[in-house]
């Protein structure tokens, strides 16, 4: 926490490169880095639930938007189908999760899933300072809506 946030190095579902400025609401960015939405049905679950997200982080003055190592073609896809309202982001090559130091180390180069990362959200200023994090041990366990809106209201004032 404190620390500036490691640059994205990923693009919006067009191929356009995005960073923590473009994406943050007045007061900031929740960014969720998930597994895949191609094949982790935690993930989706956890994309879907997210769809209510949006109204009440917008009151607060953040945005939100998930990342992961999916190629764009899958991410609007899924976008489509689920009709997700924010923007998913691929990091092709997990250059971002990487950066992040996220990447899920019990996977392979061989393994499909090489290059997830650790699922976990992370509330960042607009200024690219990481604010809070949220993660769980278990990847099968995702931070509700409420956690993360809760962590947003104990923040203070003014960062």
């Amino acid at each position: 926490m404190g620390a500036k946030a490691p640059a994205l190095h990923a693009v919006d579902l067009k191929g356009a490169p995005v960073s923590v400025r473009k994406l943050s609401g007045k007061n900031g960015l929740v960014l969720v880095f998930f597994r895949s939405a191609k094949w982790c049905p935690y993930c989706q679950k956890q994309l879907i639930d997210m769809k209510d997200a949006p109204a009440p982080l917008a009151a607060r003055g953040y945005k939100l938007a998930a990342l992961s190592y999916d190629p764009t073609e899958v991410l609007a896809q899924f976008t489509e189908k689920r009709e997700i309202p924010y923007p998913l982001l691929s990091d092709l090559g997990s250059v971002t999760i990487d950066a992040w130091k996220l990447r899920d180390t019990r996977y392979k180069p061989e393994s499909f899933a090489w290059g997830v990362p650790y699922a976990s959200i992370y509330v960042i200023s607009p200024k690219g300072v990481v604010t809070a994090k949220l993660a769980e041990e278990d990847y099968k366990v995702r931070p509700p809506l409420s956690a993360i809106l809760s962590t947003i209201d104990g923040l203070p004032k003014g960062r």
